[in-house]
């Protein structure tokens, strides 16, 4: 049995990690934290108000509930991140860095910490990008997010704490509405084709990039969480992803099965930040360190969201 903190816990990851923690871990405590908590919100977990910059507030959760494992999804995300830099590195880097501090002071077991593709910059080859490529990010967040990997990786060669962490693609997930992340444009365009609204996309029809369906995402955070120590000869930066497609070709799929659905493009300044990341991610470490794998092709996941969105949207 396991007492899990989740940082973050009401933004697009953590929403459904609850859920799916509550499936796969039922003899588990959960406490789900984060700035603030949703007024409508069905966790059906203990939940605490949680900045992660508030040193004093973290190590007071964790010696509460005795926490033995941590999940640290508190970030500013992308495009947000870069319309307020200094505040996501205090997020992002400082936060992060406590977080590490008391987690190694309080002895808690382990720490996930979920990484991005926003760690990789212009000049290197988009395609069937390994782990082992060069990181020169040139946003804040994807400076945070290597950032964060270094400092787990250092964390674990000089304390011995198990941080762990895995190179997220896009994710599209029907449970959360979009914030701020450059690839959420997925999710507002499916949202918009179910209410029959026409999308304007703010990236290039053709800019391709890594994505992967929100149920393998978290079965992928939770099997490297259970994967044993001496399996991970990565630890901080595997990649993993499921598929890559560009805009155009998402609107192609959904209206396969909205024929009505029209969307146009006008690219804003997140194009910038959508062109200096890979089109695709090669996954093998994981594959073989600790068993990754995807349940969802892309039509899989398509079809899946239009479905599930109509059920939520029916209900509503």
């Amino acid at each position: 049995m396991e007492n899990i903190l989740i940082t973050g816990a009401f933004g697009q990851v953590g929403t459904d990690l609850i859920l799916a923690l509550k499936d796969s871990k039922p003899n588990d405590t959960i406490i789900a934290s984060d700035i603030r908590i949703p007024g409508n919100s069905k966790a059906g977990v203990e939940q605490v108000i949680l900045d992660v910059r508030d040193q004093g507030s973290l190590r007071d959760t964790i010696s509460k509930y005795n926490i033995t494992k941590i999940y640290h999804l508190a970030s500013i995300l992308s495009a947000s991140a870069e319309k307020d830099p200094f505040l996501a590195y205090d997020v992002n880097i400082n936060g992060t860095f406590g977080l590490l501090k008391i987690a190694y002071e309080k002895q808690v077991r382990s720490v996930i910490i979920p990484s991005s593709i926003a760690v990789y910059g212009p000049g290197i080859s988009r395609d069937m990008v390994g782990s082992g490529v060069p990181t020169v990010p040139q946003t804040m967040y994807g400076i945070s997010k290597v950032t964060g990997e270094l400092l787990g990786n250092y964390f674990y060669r000089k304390f011995g704490l198990d941080v762990r962490g895995v190179r997220f693609p896009g994710l599209i997930s029907y449970e959360t509405v979009p914030t701020a992340g450059t690839t959420d444009y997925a999710v507002e365009m499916f949202i918009s084709a179910v209410k029959g609204r026409e999308y304007s996309c703010y990236l290039r029809p053709d800019t391709f990039l890594p994505m992967m369906y929100m149920p393998d995402a978290l079965n992928a955070l939770i099997k490297l969480s259970d994967a044993p120590p001496d399996k991970l000869g990565n630890r901080m930066s595997y990649n993993v992803s499921a598929f890559s497609f560009s805009p155009e070709q998402l609107a192609a799929a959904i209206k396969r099965h909205i024929p009505d659905f029209e969307v146009s493009y006008q690219p804003d300044e997140r194009q910038k930040i959508a062109d200096g990341w890979p089109r695709s991610l090669d996954s093998s470490d994981a594959i073989e360190d600790w068993g990754f794998t995807t349940e969802y092709g892309f039509d899989a996941m398509v079809s899946d969201m239009i479905s599930k969105l109509r059920s939520i949207m029916g209900r509503d």
